[in-house]
């Protein structure tokens, strides 16, 4: 039988980890399950906006988070041809005044150690690694998570089950929610390199994104400044599923031949690249049931063009457990609750990153329009059209 106040988490990404410590906080045992044998240090670096870092903060993670993230004083925005910058959006201060909360960057794996040791500082709340879950039951005491572990099967029981195990979500397919992802006719490229390595004026604490025709390209510092984060944004036809096929540096530099030097300098640097297809999904009117709900890309998986991805999963972990705590009886209302409040929002922040992609990688002449419209509107003006984005708080 389960207990009357455990929840069962599938996936220990940031959704995953941030949902557990928010439920735990709020009196619930909760236990997160993930296939992953250990977490390792994996995947990009991570844009926090003030909408995700003012959850974090007052979750008690300032402390752990402040040795490994960079509060970036700007976003710089380049043009691919000559470097020169379109605008400028102030962040750092006044982004804190503005909207109470930091703006920060990190690295993704600092980002998960940080949630991963204060969830083992937490009562009452597991991590088990190691096991892969093929399915769940719902019964009148609430669900059975049935998973298989090296050397047999694994069942946990909870009262309800939340299904943050991402893109290819394998709970979500059991839901019925079986609409595959498309194809964005995208690949991102990553790769992180030495800050001593970079060009000074770009490896300040700020966030610069070059934008050209069909190509973009993100970089700023993570791990206290050491290191510089760069990701760049082509289109393609290359679509293999995963974070780290290899990319091939020769090929990466031929797309960006035609660029600014100082950005062609940068590409430059990287031994070794890793590259990702980029798939979205358009928003599902229900996402779970019964005891059952989906939370970050399982429900509502997020193209880069916003840097909303982890943002949007932390929002909707607050918001969980919001619903769920003042809730005695049979947690169905309460899940619904949930996915009430947070289906507008996340559709409205995946539309707006779409339409971002189709902005950004603009050429010729509608590029041109573009970047006098971004100076026209300035920096503050810029800003304040995130306004929605970026003040939102948890009711």
């Amino acid at each position: 039988m389960a207990r009357s106040r455990s929840v069962v988490i599938a996936g220990a990404g940031i959704g995953g980890l941030t949902a557990a410590l928010a439920l735990a906080g709020r009196g619930f045992r909760v236990v997160v399950i993930d296939k992953a044998e250990r977490l390792e240090e994996t995947g990009a670096g991570i844009q926090l906006s003030p909408n995700a870092t003012r959850i974090l903060i007052e979750l008690g993670l300032r402390d752990r988070l402040a040795p490994h993230v960079v509060a970036p004083e700007a976003l710089r925005i380049l043009r691919s041809r000559d470097g020169g910058e379109i605008v400028r959006a102030p962040l750092g201060a006044a982004s804190e005044l503005r909207y109470g909360a930091p703006h920060w960057v990190i690295h993704r794996g600092d980002l998960q150690a940080a949630l991963v040791g204060a969830l083992e500082a937490t009562p009452d709340a597991e991590l088990r690694l190691g096991i892969e879950i093929e399915d769940f039951a719902v019964h009148a005491h609430g669900v059975t998570v049935e998973g298989r572990r090296r050397g047999g099967s694994h069942d946990e029981h909870g009262i309800a089950l939340i299904a943050a195990d991402g893109l290819w979500s394998t709970m979500r397919r059991r839901l019925g929610r079986d609409r595959a992802p498309s194809f964005a006719r995208r690949t991102a490229w990553r790769a992180v390199v030495p800050a001593d390595r970079v060009a000074e004026r770009l490896r300040a604490p700020a966030t610069h994104l070059w934008l050209g025709p069909d190509a973009h390209l993100v970089h700023y510092p993570v791990k206290a400044g050491r290191t510089i984060n760069i990701v760049a944004i082509v289109s393609d036809d290359w679509q293999q599923a995963g974070w780290s096929a290899a990319g091939a540096a020769d090929e990466l530099r031929r797309r960006f031949s035609g660029w600014d030097r100082a950005a062609q300098d940068l590409l430059a640097i990287p031994d070794r690249w890793l590259k990702w297809a980029l798939y979205d999904r358009p928003a599902a009117s229900r996402w779970g049931r019964g005891p059952v709900t989906l939370l970050g890309d399982a429900a509502h998986p997020m193209l880069p063009f916003l840097a909303q991805g982890a943002a949007m999963a932390i929002e909707d972990a607050i918001v969980l457990a919001g619903c769920l705590a003042p809730s005695s009886g049979p947690p169905d209302a309460a899940l619904r609750q949930y996915e009430g409040l947070r289906r507008g929002r996340t559709a409205r922040v995946q539309r707006q990153a779409r339409q971002n992609g189709i902005v950004y990688h603009l050429g010729g002449p509608a590029a041109a329009v573009r970047n006098l419209a971004l100076a026209a509107l300035g920096g503050g003006g810029l800003l304040g059209r995130y306004d929605w984005l970026y003040d939102w708080r948890a009711r």
